[in-house]
Parts: structure tokens; C-alpha cells; sequence
């Protein structure tokens, strides 16, 4: 039977329009009705036009942000990916108070936990409503305030390894001739926050600051090192959109990610089971996170229906060591750099830290603790960690997005695109907007911490003004650490290891800048490069000498 082309041409017709006109409309007509787009914010020239890598980069980001609360107020409509992606950027500290408290209404949105997915699997990270509830149930425990303190010593003898290790290289050096020695401490560190968090995580020993021929730190410092850092905004899009494309064409991030996961998931899911086993065998005493993980998922009075599957165990671990290595490592890393460049602060902290006498030769345990319990306590300590993880926070920024209609409530005027107060101290969201929760604008806003906010300035917080003890965080008064339910749950145990690595390396050395130039890039996390070398990968090299 023939069938005409006419015909063949009405059927394709019928199947395609009603995509077409499902495309146009939410591309094109939708966004017109935005209430969004009522708000004052920064015109855009072109029709795929955004503003994202102005808000995004944070070495432009605090003077856009500055002008964008100056000429629109602190409720700014911008753009996203499209033109249809309109976005609500709110510097407004009620609002972002609101944001971040409903979390069933805000959430993390799916391109994003897809792209976290695809890495680390979905962990309290990417996990959204009942299932990151039922997770963050099950860890909570683990990061009890006593079990954090049992993990001090295991912290303060990898600090003291590294100590030792630099002590080695330096030593040769200096047999050469030289004095201090040139170190990427940001390569450094994070070896030794990897061995950390091994440690912490699941038992596990990387020996990284030794070597780096361990698989499992191997596969982890490529997923977490290479594979976020290549391909740039285009591939991430790509497989994140069309992830078909990437299983029919894997490129060398695609096969290399693979392959990290396969050992992974051999290596570290082999532990899971022996974690289970000895729990079964009554013989589990360990106090790393995967052992308390196992342990309060086993408990008699946990629910069965609140329990968490092996995988969902094993995709946490993996974003511990994603949050316990990565953001701890840079947070010291540019503490490091912050105190070599302003050698007035690092004397100061330096001779606060020697006011802590540590007993000499191998410590004990008790010991270990109670030189941890008089350093935690030292207070310019406090206002150094304090003013750097302000100054530059890990996480640049953050966005969620409404699963349904909302009104955000604000403390600040609202303008409307003519620049006059539209009169309301609300603002109505849509359903699938996007909000912008930027944490380093928040963090360096002039009008609530003063007109050096963007100087490194730790003497401040003898005396913050009224206006900062209003701000919303977990980590005083900043968003660092973030604010309500998805709040961080490990900042205890960063601290430790800041503060312990802070004493053992400035008490043993002393840092001092380079002739290179220093820049910060967003590469997921803010991540430390030397101008013109950006392809060479992070790094931070100083001249580290001996005390």
C-alpha cells in the first residue's frame, strides 16, 4: 500500500509540533510572565546573553556584586543559561535565611545533583528530601562532638608526618646550599588531607604523603583533581543534558572517570562489607566514620524503613572524602598563602601557637588531646580561621531552586526595573526558578562587615559590628559552612584538622610568598593557580624555611 508524502508529512507534523510549541512556549512566551523579570537587574545584550561568569568568578565577582546592590537593590534579577532562564540573586540576609531553612521548597536543582551523581553518586550532597533526611539521620551520629575528638590524634600525627616529610626535602636542599626550599603546599596539603580523611573516613591508609602509588588515592585525587577541571562549561552542559551522547562518545574525563569509579567501587565497597562483617561478628570498635556510619545504621531502635542501603553507604564515604579532603586542603592552602603574604599576622598567630608548649618525643594519646584542647582554645587562632574562611570560602557559591510557588520575604526594599520600590517586602517566585544564594558576596558585603569586608583584616572579629551577629550561617555569622537542615555536618571536624595542621606547620616553619602571581579560579571549589599557568592545574607555591 503506498502512502503519500502529504500524509507521511501530516504525521510528522502531528508528532512534532506539539514538542515545538512545548519548547517555544517555555523558551519563549513563559519567561515574558516571569515575576522575576519585574525586579531591577543588570540589562543583558545578546538573546543567549547571561550573566553568570560575572556573578561566578570570583575575581570580578565581588565588585559585580557591590555594583549590582548599589544600582538594583539587594534583590537583582539576572540571567542564567538562556533566555529563559530567569534567576532571582538575593543579597537580602532574611531572604537567604528563607532559602536556605525550607529545604524541602529549595533544592539542590537536578542538573546539579545529576553532575554530582555522576562523580560521587548520590550522597548528602545530591541526595534531596526523604532520602538526604533518612542519610543525614543515619550520619549524624558519626560527627557527635566525641567521636570528632577521638579523631585528634589521628589528625596531629599525619600533620606531624608532613612536618616531617618537608623537614626531609628542605634538609637535602640545604645540603646544596639553600635555605628555605620552594613547596606547592597546595599539592602538599592535600595529600595530607587525603591521608586524613582515609584514616577518619574508613580506616584506610593512603601513606599519600609518602608516595602516591595507592590506587584508591590515585582514583580519588583523579576524579576529584582532573576530571572536575577539564572540559569547561560546554561538556559539563553536554553531560548533563545529553548524557546519551557521552555513553555513545566517551572522551579520555569520560573513560578516566570510569575508571576511577571501578576501583572505588572494588576498593573501598570491599571495605564496606568488612565493616559489615565485623559489626555481624561483634568485633567492630573502630571509631572512623564508615564503622560509626555501619554501626548507627545497624542500630536496634534505627527504623527499618529509616535505614540506608550499602550503596547509599558508599556513595557518603565518597562524599566525605570529596568534603573532608578537597574543601579542608584549600581552606589551609590559602590560609598559608594569606599568612606568607601578611608575615606580620603569621608572626603574630606564630608566637600565640609557641604560648602552647608541646611535650617533647613521641605523644601520647592523652597528651595529643590536651595539646589540641589548648590550642582550640587560642583566640587569635580563632580570628585568623575565622577571617580567611570568610575571605574566601571554598564554596564560591550556590543555587537552588522552588519545587513550587513561593513568597521569599525580604528586610530590604524591593525595586522594580524603573529603579522605584515596588512597595513590597516579598518577593513572588515561581515554581522551577532559580535562586542564587551567592555565599563570598554575602560573606564580603561592605554594609554589614564594614569598608575593608574585602581586606584579610583577623583583628576584626574582636570587635564585629552589630550588623554581622543578625547575618544567618553556621559558622559565625558567615555562609561557609551554609545555614539550616543542608547545613555543613563535618564542621567539626574541619576545624581539627585546620587548626592541628595551623599549629604543627607554623610552630616547625615559616612561609613566604614567591615571585609568582597568585589567582583564584571556580573550579567547583575556589581553587588556587599561578597566573599563565592555569593548564599546569592548582597550585600555591611558597618558600617554606625551617624555624
Amino acid at each position: 500500500m503506498e502512502i503519500s508524502l502529504g500524509l507521511i508529512f501530516t504525521i510528522l507534523a502531528g508528532l512534532l509540533l506539539p514538542g515545538v510549541a512545548y519548547i517555544v512556549y517555555h523558551a519563549v512566551l513563559a519567561p515574558h510572565w516571569n515575576p522575576l523579570r519585574q525586579i531591577a537587574g543588570p540589562p543583558v545584550r545578546k538573546w543567549f546573553g547571561n550573566h553568570l561568569s560575572s556573578v561566578l568568578d570570583p575575581s570580578v565577582s565581588p565588585k559585580v556584586h557591590e555594583i549590582f546592590v548599589q544600582r538594583y537593590g539587594r534583590a537583582v534579577h539576572i540571567r542564567g543559561v538562556g533566555p529563559w532562564d530567569d534567576r532571582l540573586l538575593t543579597l537580602d540576609p532574611l531572604s537567604i535565611s528563607h532559602v536556605l531553612k525550607n529545604s524541602l521548597i529549595y533544592e539542590k536543582p537536578w542538573q546539579s545533583r545529576k553532575l554530582i551523581t555522576s562523580l560521587i553518586g548520590c550522597g548528602m550532597l545530591a541526595a534531596e528530601g526523604q532520602v538526604h533526611k533518612r542519610q543525614r539521620r543515619v550520619a549524624t551520629p558519626a560527627f557527635s562532638i566525641q567521636n570528632m575528638r577521638a579523631l585528634v590524634p589521628l589528625v596531629f600525627n599525619k600533620g606531624m608526618q608532613l612536618r616531617d616529610r618537608w623537614m626531609d626535602i628542605i634538609t637535602q636542599d640545604q645540603q646544596k646550599g639553600g635555605k628555605g626550599k620552594v613547596l606547592d603546599v597546595c599539592h602538599w596539603v592535600s595529600r595530607a588531607t587525603f591521608d586524613v580523611i582515609g584514616l577518619a573516613g574508613f580506616d584506610y591508609d593512603f601513606n599519600a604523603i609518602q608516595d602516591e602509588t595507592n590506587e584508591l588515592f590515585a582514583a580519588y585525587k583523579d576524579m576529584f583533581e582532573v576530571a572536575i577541571s577539564q572540559g569547561g562549561i560546554w561538556r559539563t552542559i553536554m553531560l548533563v543534558y545529553t548524557p546519551f551522547l557521552n555513553r555513545l562518545f566517551p572522551d579520555h574525563t569520560t573513560r578516566l572517570v570510569q575508571r576511577c569509579q571501578a576501583v572505588i567501587h572494588r576498593v573501598a565497597g570491599r571495605l564496606v562489607q568488612e565493616g559489615k562483617r565485623k559489626i555481624d561478628e561483634g568485633e567492630n570498635s573502630g571509631k572512623d566514620l564508615l564503622s560509626l556510619l555501619l554501626k548507627s545504621n545497624a542500630a536496634v531502635d534505627m527504623p527499618a524503613e529509616q535505614r540506608i542501603s550499602d550503596e547509599d553507604i558508599l556513595h557518603n564515604i565518597n562524599t566525605f572524602m570529596f568534603a573532608g579532603s578537597d574543601t579542608s586542603s584549600l581552606s589551609l592552602t590559602w590560609m598559608l598563602l594569606l599568612l606568607a603574604q601578611n608575615p606580620h599576622v603569621q608572626d603574630k598567630l606564630r608566637a600565640e601557637l609557641q604560648t602552647v608548649a608541646s611535650p617533647s618525643g613521641d605523644l601520647t594519646t592523652e597528651e595529643i588531646q590536651s595539646l589540641y584542647s589548648a590550642v582550640s582554645d587560642l583566640p587569635y587562632l580563632d580570628n585568623v580561621v575565622g577571617e580567611v574562611l570568610r575571605l574566601i570560602p571554598p564554596v564560591h557559591s550556590s543555587i537552588r531552586v522552588a519545587t513550587q510557588d513561593d513568597e521569599i520575604p525580604t528586610s530590604f526594599p524591593v525595586r522594580r526595573k524603573d529603579g522605584a520600590d515596588n512597595g513590597k517586602r516579598s518577593i513572588r517566585i515561581p515554581k522551577g526558578s532559580f535562586v542564587h544564594v551567592p555565599v563570598e558576596a554575602f560573606n564580603l558585603d561592605k554594609e554589614f562587615w564594614g569598608a575593608d569586608a574585602w581586606e584579610f583584616n583577623p583583628d576584626r572579629w574582636y570587635s564585629l559590628p552589630e550588623s554581622v551577629k543578625e547575618l544567618p550561617g553556621l559558622f559565625s555569622n558567615t555562609l561557609t559552612f551554609s545555614a539550616g537542615p543542608r547545613s555543613c555536618i563535618g564542621l567539626r571536624f574541619s576545624m581539627i584538622e585546620i587548626k592541628s595542621f595551623l599549629y604543627i606547620l607554623l610552630t616547625n616553619f615559616k612561609f613566604q610568598v614567591t615571585d609568582a602571581k597568585i589567582i583564584k579560579a571556580n573550579v567547583v571549589l575556589t581553587r588556587p593557580y599561578v597566573s599563565g599557568r592555569y593548564k599546569e592545574g592548582s597550585q600555591c607555591p611558597l618558600v617554606v624555611t625551617p624555624l
